[in-house]
């Protein structure tokens, strides 16, 4: 198979210095021969390569290099005085050496190199590329979107054109027509199936209307049968936003909580209670550290506390934390608890009974549109003019809906939650867990917990540098861009997207060939050397 990354080792480098050979000296004389077989590119320390392996072997390559002046510059002077208006929108890079090894001329390489080509250009911040293209390949540049927009330069036999790429130019050239498929592993948003997708084409309807009413009251009635609790409260909004609405209810309390905090989201609500000016102490456990129950609940047992606030399935670190057994502990000392069920809820079948308040999203394991958030509750929540009107979760109280609610987006919730008749969607999200649980021992895989469950796994960088950004190269998309996890170094992977039995298994091929290239159990034509 053919996988892409960016080209780090001195072994890749070896490599490159041979291609580079091969192509600009043997094939095309732009330079002198050399008895070494080599040539390192005069700009090599300021290059960025991205190379396209197959399997293990070296097929083609491509270098970055946005310090100026530009190799085209010395030859024509500064190119902006050439380029069309559209390319000097933004910063310009140049791509140099683009070469693919004769054995791999068969077009998927040059496509795999100018997708990857315009996605490094467009991501790291640039307008446009420029590059000498030779002219013996002009319509295949011409098909990967580069344009000329200067007279040919350089010696009979090796002629280059300047050319320019933008990604508009990018995506409506023919190499666009053959991208590859990109798989995502996000936690969200969630592409949306079809089922789903259909409710955003229907006519709005008025969140007053009757027709509306009697949806919204399907749909309540539904989350009350999946959470047990006894009452929920839709906002248009996101997890955070709920938990702003439930913290706003712990706030009118007037009494002092206790909050448990294991990874980014508890100490995201710490932060919130913080805002909110709560009374409260603060128990911080390690990323990733089971809660130390038999130590809580020494702590309530002093009776200092009347709620507790807590994370369910803790997203940052893929951990899901004790519910029942503190339940339990609160229930017996008279503890209000409430969590924060954001990732969990849709994930697996729990129950919210015995819980004072929780929060839940549409957007995440419900696998609809992100924009619908929930609180449940277990008593009956009266209006409170303490707490700000769109917080304030008793004005929904006995189905009104006191402000604008999208009928679209609670169309395509109710169309979702259908999934979960007969506990089907449960079964397929606890199938795809079971098939990372697999690889994750086959490969010998160290999480960062071992407490996961079917929405999110976490592992440190660390076992595998680059991972992330060469897998993106590729088409999978991994979470590891949140500053919680780069803070971290984390890599994460979602079983929620639709797609999923699909991209998996074309990730795990993937990730075959990256582990045996990277861990050198392979034949590799890099032969130990420095350049």
């Amino acid at each position: 198979m053919y996988w892409c990354k960016v080209a780090r080792t001195n072994e890749e480098f070896e490599a490159i210095a041979k291609l580079n050979y091969e192509t600009f000296v043997e094939e095309i004389p732009q330079h002198e021969k050399d008895p070494s077989g080599m040539r390192v590119d005069p700009f090599h320390h300021e290059n960025v390569y991205v190379i396209v392996l197959k399997d293990q072997e070296l097929a083609g390559m491509v270098a970055f290099r946005a310090e100026r002046p530009f190799s085209l510059d010395k030859k024509l002077g500064p190119v902006e005085n050439y380029l069309p208006e559209d390319a000097l929108k933004g910063a310009l890079c140049e791509v140099r050496l683009l070469a693919v090894d004769k054995k791999h001329r068969n077009g998927r390489v040059f496509y795999y190199l100018a997708r990857a080509l315009s996605d490094f250009a467009y991501e790291n911040g640039y307008g446009a590329a420029v590059i000498s293209g030779t002219v013996r390949e002009q319509k295949l540049y011409n098909q990967l979107g580069f344009e000329p927009f200067a007279n040919p330069i350089g010696a009979e036999d090796a002629l280059f054109v300047p050319m320019v790429l933008t990604r508009e130019r990018f995506d409506n050239s023919v190499a666009a027509r053959f991208k590859q498929k990109r798989y995502s592993f996000y936690p969200g948003p969630v592409h949306q199936v079809n089922v789903i997708k259909n409710a955003f084409q229907e006519d709005p309807l008025t969140h007053r209307s009757h027709q509306f009413e009697v949806m919204l009251d399907r749909v309540k009635h539904r989350l009350n049968e999946l959470s047990g609790a006894k009452y929920v409260h839709l906002l248009v909004g996101t997890g955070t936003l709920a938990n702003e609405a439930m913290i706003a209810q712990l706030k009118v309390l007037d009494e002092r909580g206790l909050i448990l905090t294991n990874g980014a989201f508890g100490e995201r609500l710490q932060k919130q209670a913080l805002r909110w000016g709560l009374d409260y102490n603060v128990v911080n456990y390690d990323w990733g550290q089971a809660y130390d129950l038999e130590a809580i609940e020494k702590k309530l047992a002093l009776g200092n506390y009347s709620w507790l606030l807590m994370v369910h399935g803790e997203t940052s670190t893929g951990m899901l934390n004790e519910l029942e057994e503190l339940k339990d502990i609160c229930r017996r000392f008279n503890v209000l608890l409430c969590a924060d069920c954001v990732s969990s809820f849709g994930s697996l079948p729990f129950s919210m009974e015995g819980l004072y308040l929780a929060t839940g999203v549409s957007g995440k394991a419900i696998g609809t549109m992100s924009g619908i958030s929930f609180v449940f509750a277990n008593s009956e929540i009266v209006s409170c003019e303490r707490i700000p009107a769109y917080l304030d979760i008793g004005l929904t109280t006995n189905s009104h809906v006191p402000f604008t609610m999208p009928s679209q987006l609670i169309h395509s919730l109710e169309n979702a939650l259908t999934a979960y008749d007969d506990g089907e969607r449960y079964k397929l999200l606890h199938k795809r867990w079971m098939y990372i649980e697999e690889e994750v021992k086959r490969h010998n895989i160290e999480l960062f917990t071992n407490n996961t469950y079917p929405m999110i796994f976490t592992l440190q960088e660390n076992q595998f540098p680059h991972l992330a950004e060469d897998a993106r190269m590729s088409g999978f998309d991994l979470h590891y861009k949140s500053e919680y996890l780069k803070e971290k170094s984390l890599i994460q992977i979602s079983c929620i997207q639709p797609d999923f039995e699909v991209a998996w298994t074309k990730f795990i091929n993937w990730f075959a060939n990256y582990r045996l290239y990277h861990e050198g159990k392979s034949k590799s034509l890099f032969e130990s050397s420095s350049l």
